[in-house]
Order: structure tokens, then C-alpha cells, then sequence
């Protein structure tokens, strides 16, 4: 086989054998011995795209690697908190009001008061304690 990559379609069309030689080639090592063909498939599928896009971008790499190090250290990932852009605006609707808040460089405006965390602005909404980004639904409710 020469070291031109296949058509997606081709590769469809080759037996588990061929496929694992064609992973064999491309990563250098023996694919795992009990990966079934589809893994194989989308593995070698993978690596097509990889030559041909130049693959992913050094950030991506870099905070892969860090997710792998916490995830063989803790045996979970924490979830990452989005990020929010200066200028979007964050609506919440509590007790039949919209609340509007819009995200500066520095924080948050509320009301035409600058706020430095979400919580203080959910705080003031609701009169409780409340997770900030959770109450604006930035990140997921944890459930039981």
C-alpha cells in the first residue's frame, strides 16, 4: 500500500486485517488486539484527517494532555466552567421578571452596577444563596 490516504469509502470497504495493517502503518504499532472494527475504521479515519488538516492545534494538545494527567490522577475531570465573552448578555427569568446581565472585561453589570462574581448578582436576585453560574445556567445542576 502505498502512502497515499484512502478514500473514506475504500476504507469502508476493507476487511479488519487490512484495516488493522492500514492502523499499523499509520501509528507505527500493532492496533489493540480486541478493537473492534469500527474503532479500527474511525482510528485510521482519524489519523487520515491528522496528515491532512495538520491536526489539532497546539492549545488543544496541550490541554488534552493536562485532562489526561488529572484523569490518570484523580480518575475523573473536574468540568471546566465556560467561558464567557466581554459583551454577552445572560437572561434569567425568576419569579415572572427577566433579569439581564451583561458581561464586562472587569465583571459584571447588573442594573447599572458593576458586580465582580454572578453569585453576588444572584444573591441580590433571589435574597439566598446561590451558585452564580449556576443560576444563570452556565453550568449544569448536579442531581442526586
Amino acid at each position: 500500500m502505498d502512502s497515499t490516504p484512502l478514500e473514506l469509502d475504500q476504507l469502508e470497504r476493507m476487511s479488519k486485517a487490512e484495516l488493522a495493517a492500514e492502523f499499523e502503518r499509520l501509528y507505527g504499532s500493532a492496533p489493540p488486539q480486541y478493537i473492534h472494527r469500527g474503532m479500527l475504521l474511525r482510528a485510521v479515519a482519524y489519523q487520515y484527517q491528522v496528515l491532512a488538516t495538520g491536526g489539532p492545534d497546539r492549545a488543544l494538545q496541550r490541554r488534552l494532555v493536562r485532562l489526561a494527567g488529572e484523569l490518570r490522577r484523580h480518575g475523573s475531570v473536574a468540568a471546566e466552567r465556560p467561558a464567557v465573552k466581554p459583551g454577552t448578555r445572560l437572561l434569567r427569568e425568576w419569579q415572572g421578571e427577566t433579569h439581564t446581565v451583561t458581561v464586562t472585561e472587569t465583571g459584571f453589570r447588573y442594573r447599572d452596577q458593576r458586580y465582580e462574581s454572578l453569585t453576588a448578582i444572584a444573591r441580590q436576585i433571589t435574597g439566598t444563596a446561590w451558585s452564580g453560574p449556576a443560576f444563570f445556567g452556565l453550568r449544569p445542576r448536579v442531581r442526586p
